[in-house]
């Protein structure tokens, strides 16, 4: 086929992912201005929220991956006309999501030991703590959030999560500046100010989202019709199916990352600094493969609920194309601007020469990390799972984490060896989902030219 049969579809792509990938950016510099404003203060402090956010990460990476199915699964009822079964997935995952959320909230709290036995320095536990726990109540509006944002994608209606995460960053920003630093009357609580600065944005953010979906007309029939009665649970099953898998996918990926974290804090504060500022730049970039991937997922769910295998593959392939063309326009930024890009975190020179270094790794795993991201939505978005959930394990965990571990603490590379460790793992990721995905799309052609 020629190239413009996968360029034209780049306009539908970007209209529906821009909204996500703002949205998206909206969960990151939640963090991103904890660690900013937070950072001011010292490289311990900015180590502190790194390791504070660590196993909250992990939990969010699981919770995340539950809701995220609703998104293809919306999508295709969507496609299908079928308005009903589009309901019920709606209610049912907003009562899972509850439910996973009360149980995440309370696995991290009787977790929160844990975070005194990782052989990170003193002075950093000792700051991390109090804000862990402040943060993991942050961890019920969020699922609930998720549920809403994510119903709201699988209709093609992306924009109203975006506003709802921008208005509560400001409102983060907001209480960040009077808690942090005690401006006015406010007291000056530092590390626990941006940790309750977060949790307040995100209560913030679930009543914004909730009563802007309410109101649109589209949507007012799936927020009634709900009773206990109706509750079924092969819709329960159904979701966990999917979500399972979805989350393992994640969790994967995501633990990694901490696991780079939690090595580059036994090396001490200022690597550890470092690691958190050059997570925090990929994290950033990240988030635009994340809104290309939703993209994918409801387009590819809506071609499957009219069974259109040919166009589904196209449009999956268009959406691949478009984040290596991003992501390599990313690579550019972090090898031209490697040293300046973390003067936003900290004046600590130190931190910043292992923060550019690294920085350089990362301008090289962004095409794979992007790609993965959207091939891994695109497989969703057909409800392939398990496969990709083994290939992510074997990536991230039987090649990626042994060789930062070992590059990282047995070689002179240190914290950029955890993260050559990451490239590897990302990559290996990259390739294997592909020929996961060009294998299931050829499938699914074949079956559906034999049953006509």
């Amino acid at each position: 086929m020629h190239l413009q049969n996968y360029t034209k579809e780049f306009r539908t792509n970007i209209n529906l992912a821009l909204p996500v990938i703002m949205g998206s950016l909206g969960h990151i510099l939640v963090g991103l201005a904890d660690d900013m404003m937070v950072g001011v203060i010292g490289p311990v402090h900015l180590a502190a929220t790194s390791l504070g956010n660590s196993l909250v990460f992990i939990a969010m990476s699981i919770g995340i991956g539950f809701s995220i199915v609703l998104t293809p699964l919306i999508s295709e009822a969507d496609g299908a006309g079928e308005l009903e079964e589009g309901r019920a997935i709606f209610h049912h995952g907003m009562i899972l999501n509850t439910i996973i959320s009360i149980i995440l909230l309370a696995i991290l709290l009787f977790a929160k030991p844990i975070l005194l036995y990782l052989k990170q320095p003193p002075e950093v536990v000792s700051l991390a703590l109090p804000y862990y726990t402040i943060v993991s109540f942050s961890m019920i509006p969020m699922m609930l959030f998720q549920g809403l944002k994510q119903f709201s994608d699988g209709m093609s209606r992306t924009k109203y999560a975006m506003r709802a995460t921008i208005i509560a960053n400001v409102i983060n920003i907001f209480i960040n500046f009077l808690l942090i630093y005690g401006v006015w009357f406010f007291p000056r609580l530092e590390i626990v100010g941006a940790a309750l600065g977060t949790l307040i944005s995100r209560v913030f953010m679930l009543v914004i989202l909730y009563f802007m979906l309410k109101r649109v007309e589209l949507f007012k029939y799936f927020f009634t019709g709900f009773s206990w009665h109706k509750v079924n649970k092969t819709y329960f099953s159904k979701i966990i199916n999917l979500g399972l898998p979805s989350a393992l996918q994640i969790l994967f990926e995501v633990a990694a990352f901490v696991a780079a974290v939690l090595l580059a804090g036994v090396l001490g504060a200022y690597p550890q600094a470092a690691n958190q500022i050059a997570l925090k730049l990929a994290s950033t970039t990240f988030m635009v493969a994340v809104g290309v991937g939703v993209a994918a997922t409801v387009r590819i769910g809506n071609q499957k609920g009219k069974a259109d295998f040919i166009n589904l593959r196209r449009i999956a392939f268009s959406n691949q194309l478009l984040i290596s063309m991003i992501m390599f326009g990313f690579s550019i930024i972090f090898l031209i601007f490697r040293n300046y890009l973390p003067y936003g975190f900290t004046q600590e020179i130190d931190v910043i020469k292992i923060a550019a270094q690294l920085l350089i790794i990362a301008a090289f795993f962004q095409i794979s990390d992007g790609l993965q991201a959207v091939i891994l939505a695109s497989l969703r978005g057909i409800q392939d799972v398990w496969i990709p959930s083994l290939i992510t394990f074997t990536a991230y965990w039987i090649i990626g984490f042994p060789l930062s571990y070992y590059l990282g603490l047995y070689t002179e590379y240190q914290t950029l060896g955890i993260w050559l460790g990451l490239f590897f793992g990302l990559s290996t990721s990259a390739f294997l989902l592909f020929l996961r995905f060009n294998q299931q799309t050829k499938k699914l052609i074949r079956e559906a030219n034999a049953a006509t």
